[in-house]
């Protein structure tokens, strides 16, 4: 393994008050879990002391950051069922299960839907930029089943990246939610991850600097007592949007404890699933829509409350 790459910082005015972690994370463009290795492992100093990770910084302190570098290789994982939706020249579409990440977080990881697109479509891991997305163009929250769409070449990858960005991708999701809650409407409440849950996020207080732009559009397509059937087009890519802003909206996602979802111990994950993608294909930029079915454990659900499956006329 190659020795530790020693990087040192300096807190600007404009970043006194930032925590710590979220500092170092924005510098060096570290995912959450590897920073929590990191503060585990004493690799953080502040003026020289061992630093925890909710440390408040003050303007001029010295941060010292060893980094071990990491393996980009992408690992092939051949006992991951992929299920594929569509495929082509530039695209494939799989349907990623509840439970299963969207690609690695750690070297070596295995059981992700990146390392199953890798093992059966070799080109994917040259098509993303960090091999190891396994040229995935978005993801999912782990608990979330539904779409996800890969490239298999870096012009379909940047172009499809580029949509998303764009938002000229219309991405639809269907979410069990209680409480009570308009047939329609749109939210836009822009989010940020949560200063003392990094694993969360929170809707953002006017003019902070870390607020991301978030916009959803939900419409309720069944209800019975205070079980509502919504679905919700998002129109940004903000970590855990659907759930926050379902949440904050006062209708949380059941199953969804960590937003305030009521419990569904027989369900086993939260009912979340990304119904469709719609996007201009990279080559021929006509217009593509694919559909997930509804998982079984989501569609048992529904039939113990009586609600109807999307996409079925209630009687």
């Amino acid at each position: 393994m190659n020795p530790p790459k020693l990087h040192s910082l300096t807190v600007d005015a404009d970043k006194a008050g930032q925590r710590v972690d979220l500092f170092i994370g924005e510098a060096l463009g570290l995912s959450r879990a590897r920073l929590k290795r990191l503060f585990e492992s004493g690799a953080v100093k502040v003026n020289g002391r061992t630093a925890k990770k909710g440390l408040t910084l003050e303007a001029g302190q010295r941060i010292a950051v060893e980094v071990e570098e990491e393996s980009r290789e992408a690992v092939p994982d051949t006992d991951f069922p992929l299920v594929v939706l569509h495929e082509d020249a530039a695209l494939v579409f799989v349907d990623k299960p509840a439970g299963r990440p969207s690609h690695p977080l750690q070297p070596g990881e295995t059981g992700t839907v990146a390392n199953a697109l890798v093992a059966r479509y070799p080109e994917c891991a040259q098509a993303s930029v960090d091999p190891r997305e396994g040229g995935l163009c978005h993801r999912l929250d782990v608990e979330t089943s539904g779409v996800l769409v890969a490239a298999r070449t870096r012009e379909a990858w940047t172009t499809v990246r580029e949509a998303f960005g764009g938002r000229t991708v219309d991405k639809r999701y269907v979410a069990l939610v209680t409480g009570p809650l308009a047939d329609e409407g749109d939210i836009d409440v822009p989010l940020r991850h949560h200063p003392r849950h990094p694993d969360r996020v929170e809707p953002a207080p006017f003019g902070a600097d870390d607020a991301r732009d978030a916009v959803s559009r939900f419409t309720v397509l069944a209800r019975t007592g205070d079980f509502s059937l919504v679905e919700v087009q998002i129109l940004t890519g903000v970590l855990h949007q659907v759930r926050a802003h379902l949440a904050g909206v006062g209708a949380p996602i059941v199953g969804d404890t960590l937003y305030g979802g009521r419990e569904a111990p027989g369900l086993g994950r939260f009912f979340l699933h990304a119904r469709s993608l719609s996007l201009p294909h990279p080559q021929t930029q006509q217009q593509l829509r694919v559909s997930s079915p509804l998982p079984p454990e989501l569609r048992a659900e529904l039939e113990r409350l009586g609600l109807p499956l999307p996409g079925e006329r209630q009687d």
